[in-house]
């Protein structure tokens, strides 16, 4: 049978899937092994990802790659490029990861232009330990902790808006989901080129699905997603096409 274009950042084009049935990390890792592939960067790309769901995508690539307690993925990512300036940094979390315990890490990498590149998973719950409200849980949402609809009418948490306003001149930072296979391929790509540039800072969030923790069947899950883009816009904020 003929290989992906992108087994060669796979360790096997038929390793089964860590992750619950319906969830969108393994969409997002697909597209980012492709874009590792294609940018032909195998050999000096180095992986790093955060406690939660990400964790699971810990032997998924065969390259460089470490895990970090949580929250501290993107200052360790920051540590690894300033000792090998030449390799290519990638840091992969989910919103509790980067917006909650590691909010402080990610802006000072922002602020300093580091030149990594950080791929944050968004499904507005903490997912690993049971579907927990996070910061970017939506207005009345449902969730372990609030059963009754998440107790604050505020908006959740932008983190590529926030970003944007403390970003440098070259930064690249971009939202987008998991219904858009093509456009999360599009956007990562975009940031690694972007590292790769030696612009500095890159940031792409995707908001993506988790029908375990959000209780929802598939047509529920999509619907759910769509709901997302309508709280939480997409498309390139800073850098790439769109300004």
């Amino acid at each position: 049978m003929a290989q992906p274009r992108f087994a060669s950042s796979i360790k096997s084009s038929s390793k089964p899937s860590n992750f619950c049935p319906g969830c969108g990390h393994s969409i997002i890792l697909k597209n980012l092994g492709k874009v590792i592939s294609d940018l032909k960067i195998e050999k000096k790309t180095i992986f790093s990802i955060d406690i939660g769901c990400s964790l699971l995508a810990w032997d998924f690539f065969d390259i460089d790659t470490f895990q970090t307690h949580h929250g501290r993925t993107t200052a360790t990512a920051v540590g690894q490029k300033r000792g090998n300036p030449d390799a290519i940094i990638l840091a992969y979390m989910g919103d509790g990861g980067g917006y909650a315990i590691g909010l402080q890490n990610l802006i000072h990498a922002c602020y300093r232009n580091e030149n990594i590149t950080v791929i944050l998973v968004n499904n507005t719950i903490f997912s690993m330990t049971g579907g927990q409200m996070a910061p970017t849980t939506m207005p009345r949402e449902a969730t372990d902790t609030s059963p009754d609809g998440c107790f604050t009418e505020d908006a959740p948490f932008f983190g590529p808006e926030m970003l944007s306003n403390i970003a440098h001149e070259g930064a690249y930072i971009a939202r987008t989901a998991v219904s858009s296979p093509p456009q999360v391929y599009h956007y990562m790509k975009n940031a690694v080129e972007n590292q790769m540039d030696g612009k500095g800072f890159s940031f792409v969030e995707i908001l993506s699905y988790c029908p375990t923790n959000w209780k929802t069947n598939a047509k529920q899950a999509v619907d759910f997603l769509d709901k997302m883009k309508k709280v939480f816009p997409l498309g390139e904020i800073k850098g790439g096409a769109t300004k």
